[in-house]
């Protein structure tokens, strides 16, 4: 089921997307393959994370990833790839956490929604 979002949201999200790195869903499940050390983050809603995650991931949701990522990676340095439900909220965060110092933060195309759409692995509860 797709999201309609509405037209000043995509415009903020297309706006920024020049600034952010995205890589697709066979990248990271290559990354994961490899064991290469990056964390996986979702940043959907609490309500979402409980529905149930791409397997490996953990939660930091939009809301609060600003405010506590510092605390669960402090190493500016550190790969990170987000997701979300379609695209759009991982690569607002990546925006973000960019000009916090964070030098190698990833979008995950497609989010959620993609990986489903695959039957790639979950974790639920």
């Amino acid at each position: 089921m797709a999201t309609t979002h509405s037209e000043a949201f995509e415009k903020l999200v297309a706006a920024i997307k020049p600034n952010i790195t995205e890589v697709s869903i066979d990248q990271v499940l290559q990354f994961q393959k490899d064991k290469r050390d990056f964390v996986f983050i979702d940043v959907r809603e609490d309500h979402e994370w409980v529905e149930g995650r791409a397997a490996g991931s953990m939660h930091l949701g939009r809301g609060i990833i600003e405010r506590d990522i510092e605390k669960v990676v402090p190493q500016k340095d550190k790969e990170i790839v987000l997701y979300c439900g379609g695209g759009y909220r991982s690569a607002l965060s990546a925006d973000n956490l960019q000009k916090m110092g964070y030098t190698k933060v990833l979008s995950m195309a497609g989010g959620i929604r993609a990986w489903r759409e695959r039957n790639l692995p979950e974790d639920k509860g």
